[in-house]
């Protein structure tokens, strides 16, 4: 492969604090090599290990093993990786190795983007991400197909493909309508604004210097028509809640083991859920560990909110990393286009700050914190492009359907309102 070249989100910092919440939250395949080199390392006599399975294989596909508690076998009580601790980090499965990085072609070079289900991805904890170019190019090596130069950027609408320099420029126009000095909410319904306008373009017949004037047209328009927050907060229509809690029931799910184990009774209790999500009425069912008891309706009430400059910074970071890194359509969202994707990538606002109020009822407080938010965006973006259940044809028409009964705008709106 020729000389990889990065695109590094600058504004990103991370390093392992070693939380041990993705050694918990994530079923880890491994590849017939990974397993003959676990296999040759001695577990089966290590104390920690031997008379217990460390490695499952069902037909094809192994994995490493899962304890009663759902954590990986290899983590150990400080939080550590056992294969890490006693062979050095590149004898982990290359799984292990990427998180919480994600590597997606844009062109001639491969955006990185982080996945936010790590806390200290979401508190911005660590070394520089640019800082660390040597050792994600070589774990871009071996991720990266050959071919990446070859591939055809993500349609900006169904039938809407471009070049990559001129796909590009949309990725461009929706980080600089992002990066400006306004409340992260005002940036939100400003690219609600924009997916409407590229929603209706014919941009197949433009190229270069003629999408770039349209799109600081676009921009500018958007700009101009949502200045501040709105005064005025509207409900949501009830079938708009009932759509968007069935999309936060489904970004509650979880893919350890033990879900995975619970054959008939995890089915059933997960169709429960659902039902109980798509009433919303009562208490909201005890599906995470991370929220304790709560209603449907306790949420729907205002909350005050502390720390709000430390929400803002968070939550465009969050945006900002996910749209430089190209982390929200084409390969990486479900070969969703760039308009769905962005739509269902804003979408994720009005998830976290459900999840925050949940979050702070629960400390039996009505005051939303930073602390809120950073869990509210780990359990929301653990699932967000990654889970099979937000792929599915009526995950992704359930966007489509609140999009065109223009209810992105008043979902954002009234979970994010104030007391």
């Amino acid at each position: 492969m020729s000389r990889i070249e990065l695109q590094l989100p600058t504004i990103q910092n991370w390093s392992c604090h070693n939380c041990g919440g993705c050694c918990k939250q994530h079923v880890i395949e491994i590849t017939d090599a990974e397993k003959k080199r676990i296999e040759g390392q001695g577990w089966d006599k290590d104390n920690a290990t031997k008379d217990k399975p460390f490695i499952t294989t069902e037909g094809t596909t192994h994995r490493l093993a899962h304890r009663e508690d759902g954590a990986c076998v290899f983590l150990d009580k400080k939080g550590l990786c056992r294969i890490h601790a006693k062979f050095g980090e590149p004898a982990k499965p290359l799984a292990c190795r990427i998180y919480p990085y994600a590597f997606h072609p844009a062109g001639d070079e491969i955006a990185i983007s982080l996945r936010f289900s790590c806390p200290s991805v979401v508190e911005n904890k660590g070394t520089p991400v640019e800082q660390q170019s040597q050792i994600l190019k070589e774990i871009a090596a071996k991720v990266v197909p050959k071919y990446y130069r070859d591939l055809y950027s993500p349609s900006i609408a169904p039938g809407e493909q471009l070049e990559w320099d001129d796909f590009l420029q949309f990725v461009d126009m929706i980080d600089a309508v992002l990066d400006e000095d306004v409340p992260v909410l005002v940036s939100i319904l400003r690219c609600i604004t924009i997916c409407e306008v590229l929603e209706q373009g014919n941009f197949q017949k433009l190229s270069g210097e003629q999408i770039t004037e349209l799109l600081q047209l676009v921009a500018h328009g958007a700009i101009g028509a949502i200045e501040d927050v709105p005064s005025d907060t509207k409900a949501p229509r009830s079938i708009a809640k009932r759509h968007f809690r069935m999309l936060v029931a489904q970004y509650t799910r979880q893919d350890t083991m033990i879900d995975a184990k619970a054959g008939f009774a995890g089915y059933w209790n997960r169709l429960k859920t659902s039902l109980s999500f798509t009433r919303g009425k009562g208490a909201i069912p005890a599906v995470r560990s991370e929220f304790g008891n709560a209603t449907f309706a306790d949420l729907e009430q205002p909350f005050a909110f502390e720390d709000e400059d430390t929400i803002d910074e968070i939550l465009k970071r969050y945006f900002k990393v996910k749209v430089q890194g190209i982390h929200f359509c084409g390969p990486a969202y479900y070969n969703a286009p760039f308009v769905e994707g962005l739509r269902s990538l804003l979408l994720v606002y009005p998830a976290v700050m459900w999840f925050a109020r949940w979050n702070a009822i629960s400390d039996s407080r009505n005051v939303v914190t930073a602390k809120d938010i950073v869990t509210g965006m780990t359990v929301a973006d653990h699932n967000h492009g990654y889970s099979e259940v937000l792929g599915l044809r009526s995950s992704r028409y359930r966007v489509q359907l609140l999009a065109k009964m223009k209810q992105l705008q008043p979902l954002c709106q009234w979970y994010s309102r104030t007391s």
